[in-house]
């Protein structure tokens, strides 16, 4: 008789260990080999860089390594994936007919849209329990995730068949003869099934039950197109354990209580209003912190070398297609006419880029046009030029938040014109002097993150290859390619015309906010023809450095005010102290006292109101006022002052006026000045 030998395939391990597998095994059956608990722990498995489903069989040689929790960030990609597809199975169990779209993992857990029946209609909050109970009765049904691969005529056919119209529109456009995975929960032919790329865990019963919640329900258009048709898009958040859920609802209870809108309305710094929506009314209080913030910001820019300009508001639209920007911000900017036409016909008005201007939605081509006036030599540079830039990009509504994303901003922008020699250098001295003014500002923890090559972009691969490598040496050389840093790589989150080293901070209560950016530019000097003469006396091309420390100045000011829930250090606080009276004997003294503070350059202000000292503390610690001078007729005979901080409770310092405005004056001044 014949005799068949099984082929065998090669399984490399992290350790450098290889293992002889054979073909139809699974990362599953190679944990079971090493032992039962990593059998246990095993979630999914990682092969020669892709992750994939741990049941999914090897079809090579390939280098393998498994994914427990221990990998968080993988690991909790997984499971939200997982919760999004249960929540999808737990609707349709409870409201049949409802057809499904799409359900994405997010940063702290999942959504899923749904076409309710018209029986039904749109899903409210109050259905949210009862579907949470649902999915714990699917995750503890421990069915196993099966993944199949059919062709597109199939999958079409199927949802078909089943009423799922928008499944069936979407892998329609997949490419033909393109194999398509579907996931079904458990092996029956009735059992529940999905149209998805994976990777999913091996079971729904390796989710923790108690580690999710269903948060709220809104409304979103199928594709975002608000042409589409209205779907309900309910939202959870999900996490690896139960321990890691309640750390994650008290962030969100302390998020709420340091949502920069309400301290915003309590400490008067802004508004927001329908009648330019997306755009911030600044009030006096919050345009101080705004103006002590640029002077900081003007201060350290000047210091290292930059040099501040101003540039249009508008441009000719020509110049947006020629930068390269019209083809891909095109619809995210406002577009006007060159000039008001005599014709009646609209069509004229926008029948070219020709007669049309457009709203800046960022600076950078702007800045090549004064780097482009007059000669350059190798000499000038690096040429540093910033802007406190105004830009309009027009979000859509639903995007806005508060000041945090807004159609009007502020860049905190500078581009920076240099020569290949000088690049490295100049990408560590960025990372010096950011790393600085975080510090300064109060953030002394960030990572740092580089973002590779989108799939549609410009230049060269050669080019890419070469910027992305500058950015690495450039961090490696400045220290700070560590795990201190959190340094991490991004494929294909760079911008279309280069790659990009983000900065994440973290706040207070544990929130990361992608702020600061730089990106290595070889495109837009050549589309736009930048040079510079160089020592040989030819021309050469600059690269471009765009770069960003506080990002918009509205965004960062929402993070500091979340950051500091509105206790500003005292150099930013709007109102730095208040006077205020026990009795109306000491009114006349109160006034002295801010007269002295005032004349030392403090921002303060007299409270003499007829009010019990108790309810003037209250108030003024509900504004957040970092200092309160109380004074009553012993003080005013004495001479003194009765110092409370914020936050201090009953505690206070009595000591001369002359001592207080001292020392006030040396805490105020900003950090840099120090």
């Amino acid at each position: 008789m014949p005799v068949f030998m099984t082929k065998m395939f090669k399984i490399a391990l992290p350790d450098g260990s290889v293992r002889e597998m054979p073909e139809g095994s699974t990362p599953a059956d190679v944990a079971a080999a090493i032992g039962p608990g990593l059998a246990k722990a095993a979630l999914a498995a990682r092969i020669d860089g892709e992750v994939r489903d741990i049941m999914r069989p090897f079809e090579g040689d390939v280098k393998l390594a498994l994914i427990t929790s221990r990998d968080e960030k993988d690991a909790l990609e997984l499971v939200r994936h997982d919760f999004a597809h249960v929540l999808a199975e737990a609707v349709q169990n409870l409201f049949p007919g409802t057809q499904i779209t799409f359900g994405p993992s997010t940063d702290d857990g999942f959504y899923y849209d749904f076409a309710p029946t018209a029986e039904h209609g749109p899903f409210t909050e109050e259905d949210l329990p009862a579907i949470e109970e649902e999915m714990r009765r699917v995750i503890a049904a421990d069915k196993p995730l099966v993944r199949e691969v059919w062709d597109r005529e199939r999958v079409r056919q199927f949802f078909i068949d089943h009423g799922e119209a928008f499944k069936a529109e979407w892998v329609m456009e997949l490419p033909e003869g393109e194999p398509i995975t579907m996931y079904k929960t458990g092996h029956g032919e009735a059992d529940w099934i999905d149209l998805c790329r994976g990777p999913h865990l091996a079971s729904t019963g390796k989710l923790d039950p108690s580690a999710f919640k269903l948060t709220r329900v809104s409304g979103a258009y199928w594709r975002g197109d608000p042409k589409n048709p209205m779907l309900s898009r309910i939202y959870g958040t999900a996490w690896l354990n139960k321990k890691q859920l309640d750390a994650y609802l008290v962030r969100l209870e302390e998020a709420a209580k340091r949502d920069h809108r309400k301290i915003g309305q309590e400490m008067d710094l802004f508004h927001l209003q329908a009648e330019a929506h997306g755009s911030v009314f600044w009030h006096p209080n919050g345009y101080i912190i705004w103006r002590e913030l640029e002077a900081y910001m003007r201060r350290r820019l000047d210091a290292a070398g930059y040099l501040e300009v101003k540039t249009p508001q508008l441009m000719d639209a020509r110049q947006w297609e020629k930068s390269g920007h019209w083809g891909k911000y095109r619809e995210n900017m406002f577009v006007v006419p060159d000039e008001i036409p005599s014709t009646e016909n609209d069509e004229q008005i926008f029948s070219g880029t020709a007669d049309l201007m457009a709203l800046k939605p960022m600076n950078c081509p702007a800045h090549v046009l004064i780097f482009n006036q007059g000669i350059k030599s190798y000499r000038d540079l690096p040429l540093r030029l910033a802007e406190f830039g105004c830009c309009h990009r027009n979000e859509p509504h639903g995007a806005l938040h508060g000041i945090l994303r807004v159609r009007q901003f502020t860049q905190d922008d500078a581009h920076i014109f240099v020569t290949e020699e000088q690049l490295i250098d100049e990408v560590v001295e960025f990372c010096d002097l950011l790393d600085s003014v975080y510090r300064d500002l109060g953030f002394d923890n960030y990572s740092i993150k580089l973002a590779l090559r989108p799939d549609q972009r410009f230049g060269t691969d050669a080019e890419w290859d070469h910027a992305e490598q500058v950015l690495r040496d450039a961090v490696a050389k400045a220290g700070r390619n560590t795990e201190e840093f959190g340094w991490e790589e991004l494929p294909g989150e760079g911008a279309f015309y280069a790659p990009k080293l983000e900065f994440h901070l973290t706040d207070a209560i544990g929130r990361t906010w992608q702020v600061g950016t730089i990106q290595a530019d070889t495109v837009l000097p050549e589309r736009l023809d930048a040079n510079y003469i160089g020592e040989d006396g030819q021309k050469h091309r600059p690269v471009m450095l765009h770069r960003a420390i506080i990002g918009t100045f509205e965004r960062f000011l929402g993070i500091l005010i979340e950051h500091y829930a509105g206790k500003f250090p005292l150099w930013l606080a709007p109102v730095q102290a208040v006077v205020t009276t026990i009795v109306s004997d000491a009114d006349v003294y109160a006034g002295q006292v801010a007269d002295k503070l005032r004349a030392a350059g403090i921002r303060v202000e007299t409270d003499l109101r007829n009010e019990k000292i108790n309810y003037k503390v209250r108030e003024h610690s509900l504004k957040k006022v970092p200092l309160l001078l109380v004074v009553g007729k012993r003080e005013a005979d004495e001479g003194t002052v009765a110092l409370r901080r914020l936050g201090s409770e009953d505690r206070q310092v009595v000591m001369t006026v002359d001592e207080a405005v001292a020392m006030i004056k040396a805490e105020a001044v900003a950090p840099d000045l120090r």
